[in-house]
């Protein structure tokens, strides 16, 4: 085959590395010399959709109406379900016609919100570490990131008053996401007036992620950034069915907030996609309607896994907390590994998959990131592994 003479866009080359390539070599060739893996490195929830939730889409599977084109921005009966479950869960009131937008998943809203009010030079507020899509929406649109590091000195949030003024001035977006991911740390909703009061002073739209809000421990619910006084003022937050249902393959989502960037996103979907498949927002609106008992029981499974895994890393002498919400664990790295060295070394030698936090931002190196998407059982194994390898 001759050789493709066309280059790739510099969007596309200027791409940092694919988080997960070098892992995929190293765990690939810990199969070939027949080790067993433990993966506890991809957010991926290993328990099966609510039943409910099934059988839903198999009814509105059949019902012809279903089969054709949806509305770009999602079925008003759709928009209505999250705008009641906001209310019942928050205390948040929403129009559904016009402050909530029906998403491919959460990330999808996530690439796109950019493109609607980033102009080539803007400046775009991203934490970091943090979920790779901030920066490389912001990149698409021509953006420029200014990383908001989350630090352990200051609670894995970001330090507002470290921002100077003239990025604060230029900035037009910022990103947030509580709970976190990687360090599942959980924002106050004191934390987000002051984030209302920075974003209405320097006149910054801000996009909160919430993708984790219903998964959390100890029966403390973390805030929803709609909660905070001004919020729907400034920002939208996005949210996903993905980790509360166990939905991560069904791909649907929703932003809700400022009706203006709400609109703005749903002029750069009405050009780029065609909504979300219809019998899929039926089986949205019945999992919005589920009562507390099921995402109870996921959280106590998680919470459960939780309770294996981090006091067994921690009777090792590794530094973590144990993770308010989120189902990650972030654990700093052995004295004399990096983030990339003690990822290599867990693979290597004992068969376990992790996440260098380098690859979150480089305020992530001295970190790696567990996931708790797998059995207790594996998990006690994953320990034990670690216990006689050492470092």
């Amino acid at each position: 085959m001759a050789e493709f003479p066309i280059q790739y866009a510099e969007r596309i080359r200027t791409l940092p590395p694919y988080l997960f390539a070098a892992i995929d070599d190293m765990k690939r060739k810990a199969i070939e010399r027949g080790m067993d893996i433990i993966n506890l490195g991809i957010g991926d929830p290993d328990l099966p959709t609510p039943e409910p939730i099934i059988e839903s889409l198999r009814r509105a599977a059949g019902n012809p109406k279903h089969h054709q084109y949806p509305s770009y921005d999602g079925m008003l009966s759709f928009r209505t379900a999250v705008a009641d479950w906001y209310q019942r869960r928050f205390g948040v009131t929403l129009d559904p016609k016009t402050e909530v937008v029906t998403l491919i998943g959460s990330k999808e809203g996530i690439g796109h919100v950019p493109l609607a009010f980033v102009d080539p030079g803007d400046i775009v507020l991203i934490p970091s570490p943090g979920y790779p899509v901030y920066p490389v929406a912001t990149s698409f649109a021509g953006g420029i990131s200014y990383t908001m590091p989350l630090t352990k000195e200051n609670g894995f949030l970001p330090d507002l008053s470290a921002i100077p003024k003239d990025i604060a001035q230029k900035a037009k977006m910022m990103f947030l996401n509580s709970p976190n991911n990687p360090t599942s740390v959980v924002a106050s909703k004191e934390f987000f007036k002051k984030v209302v009061d920075f974003a209405r002073e320097h006149q910054i739209i801000v996009c909160h992620d919430a993708a984790y809000s219903e998964i959390y421990y100890d029966g403390n619910r973390p805030a929803s950034f709609m909660e905070a006084a001004g919020a729907k003022d400034v920002g939208v937050e996005f949210h996903s069915l993905s980790k509360t249902y166990n939905m991560t393959g069904w791909r649907i989502g929703f932003a809700v907030g400022r009706k203006e960037v709400i609109a703005g996103l749903g002029k750069v979907k009405t050009n780029i996609d065609s909504g979300v498949f219809q019998a899929i927002q039926e089986a949205g609106i019945t999992a919005l309607q589920l009562d507390d008992s099921v995402t109870e029981g996921l959280r106590t499974i998680y919470q459960e896994r939780r309770d294996v895994l981090v006091p067994g890393l921690k009777a090792m002498g590794l530094e973590l907390d144990s993770p308010p919400a989120a189902f990650y664990v972030w654990i700093g790295v052995p004295k004399g590994f990096t983030s990339a060295s003690f990822t290599a070394h867990l693979i290597e030698k004992a068969g376990i998959v992790t996440t260098p936090g380098n690859g979150f931002g480089d305020p992530g190196e001295g970190y790696i990131r567990m996931t708790v998407t797998t059995t207790k059982d594996k998990l006690a194994e994953a320990v034990e592994r670690m216990k006689k390898i050492g470092w």
